[in-house]
């Protein structure tokens, strides 16, 4: 029996020049295992206030910190909960890592791996292990102190929940397959805090769904059932296969049959034989349905895998067949689409999109039963006028494909279109141009800022960063009612009133 004693935090941090014998120990043993020494610290499980001096401070009593930064978001700039610490050399990088692994810093325990900037070998899952129904006081520091006598941890995880608390689970890789093997074959079974526990290798996404889809079952579920079957026929029809513990009709609050129930045996043998041989079956004219009882994130992962696989076939099936025409007019539907590319081959399927109101969305899809008579179509009838509109002809392609392909033309693009960056604290002003506390007149502006134009308008050039200029007139008693550039008397020719100076306020530099 594995007792796992949970420890209290850790004192203050203490410094000690020489490298310790234990860490040197492990340093010497990883570097035995092939595994790639670096002087670069992953430290994780960050409070969210904790800073880069704050970080420093801490990593510095165990030697020569050469950087450190803590990852925060591009647009809010909040701290991400993780960041890096680099050494000058791999000894005091293993010293820390050894000596400052579950150190409280604001309150909550840091955790500290190696940095790899490879992810190859976290993907691969090799030495990684996971372990569940731990007990809800068992954190990091004590799951990384019953495994650490199996061999060297690379990372020790216990899963939490938003507010901290343990799930229950968590997982532990070992630099090595041999020490996690070894780990599970001790520790699977045995009782960590009164509770037993399983240990057994990690298994990715794809691979627990195949177990899951090879698993044992002895609980069935069965539809479409008659409304007037009852719990006993349930129990004669599938007791045939073998000894039944219960059989269920689910109804509802008026005691109205649902349709469906479940079977559950004793032998998962017997399950797997009733299904095979009553599925599909017709019992009171009904057709049954009999498979295995799923959970609702079973059920819809197999149906999600199912759609998928569909629209991967279809998509097979059409390739280079399907084409995708737009710019329709609102008369043309399915027939007249038809019609219009009748004459370049056998066509399969067409179809106008059109909206909940069966109002056209002017484009559709034409599928044709050979390659060579969609490319013809598509060569002639793309920039075609229909009804004085262009058609746009193209062949159809599936959403990711487009949206990868939209993307990478938006990427190319993006470089050029980008002109250079302006400071958003850096006036600009050409030679010649008015200095701190000058005034600016009409017709003395340099091109850069206000180019000159005929007449009193004129397009204001906005220079990034800065707001534009505002010029105020200025008005002499006797002149409210006159225009700068003078106005008509009478039949009289038209007579320019002289123009006074116009005061040039500063540019404002608007804060980014």
């Amino acid at each position: 029996m594995a007792q796992v004693q949970v420890q209290a935090q850790a004192a203050p941090v203490t410094v000690t020049s020489p490298p310790l014998p234990q860490q040197q120990q492990v340093v010497n043993e990883v570097a035995s295992n092939g595994v790639s020494l670096t002087t670069s610290l992953y430290v994780g499980d960050l409070d969210l206030t904790v800073t880069e001096s704050q970080l420093y401070d801490l990593f510095s009593q165990l030697g020569a910190v050469v950087s450190v930064r803590v990852c925060k978001d591009l647009s809010t700039h909040r701290s991400l909960g993780y960041g890096y610490v680099n050494y000058s050399n791999i000894h005091e990088a293993a010293q820390a890592l050894d000596v400052l692994n579950f150190t409280p810093l604001n309150g909550k325990p840091i955790r500290i791996m190696y940095s790899n900037r490879d992810p190859t070998v976290r993907k691969s899952g090799a030495g990684n292990i996971f372990i569940k129904n731990l007990d809800k006081t068992i954190d990091n520091k004590a799951l990384h102190d019953t495994f650490s006598t199996f061999g060297n941890i690379l990372s020790c995880k216990i899963a939490t929940d938003h507010s901290g608390q343990s799930k229950g689970y968590g997982f532990v890789q070992f630099d090595n397959e041999e020490s996690a093997q070894n780990a599970i074959n001790k520790l699977n079974g045995m009782l960590l805090n009164d509770k037993q526990v399983f240990v057994g290798p990690f298994l990715c996404k794809q691979e627990r769904e195949s177990v899951v889809d090879k698993a044992e079952f002895n609980n069935v579920y069965v539809k479409n059932l008659s409304e007037s079957a009852t719990d006993e026929d349930l129990k004669n029809v599938f007791g045939e296969y073998g000894p039944i513990t219960s059989a269920v009709i689910m109804r509802d609050a008026d005691g109205k049959s649902k349709c469906f129930g479940f079977v559950n045996f004793e032998n998962p043998d017997d399950a797997a034989h009733s299904v095979d041989s009553l599925n599909g079956k017709k019992i009171d004219d009904k057709e049954w349905y009999v498979g295995k009882a799923q959970k609702k994130s079973e059920r819809e992962m197999e149906l999600k895998g199912q759609y998928e696989q569909t629209l991967r076939e279809t998509a097979d099936k059409f390739e280079g067949l399907n084409l995708y025409v737009k710019n329709l007019d609102d008369s043309i539907n399915d027939d007249k689409l038809r019609e219009l590319f009748s004459e370049f081959g056998t066509i399969t399927s067409c179809k106008v999109m059109c909206d909940p109101n069966g109002i056209s969305r002017g484009s559709g899809f034409i599928a044709f039963s050979t390659a060579e008579e969609a490319s013809r179509a598509l060569t002639e009838m793309n920039g075609k006028m229909v009804v004085s509109k262009p058609l746009y002809v193209a062949l159809a392609q599936r959403k990711e494909e487009r949206r990868a392909r939209l993307q990478a033309q938006f990427s190319q693009m993006r470089p050029g279109a980008m002109g250079p960056a302006v400071g958003p604290r850096m006036p600009m002003y050409p030679p010649g141009a008015p200095g701190l506390g000058q005034q600016l007149f009409y017709g003395q502006g340099p091109s850069a800022i206000i180019p000159p134009q005929p007449g009193y308008g004129y397009q204001q050039q906005l220079v990034p960063g800065m707001r534009p200029n505002f010029f105020m007139p200025m008005v002499q008693p006797g002149q409210q009612n006159q225009r700068p550039g003078g106005r008509r008397s009478g039949a009289g020719p038209m007579q320019q009133t002289q123009q006074q100076p116009l005061p040039f306020m500063q540019p404002q530099v608007v804060d980014s």
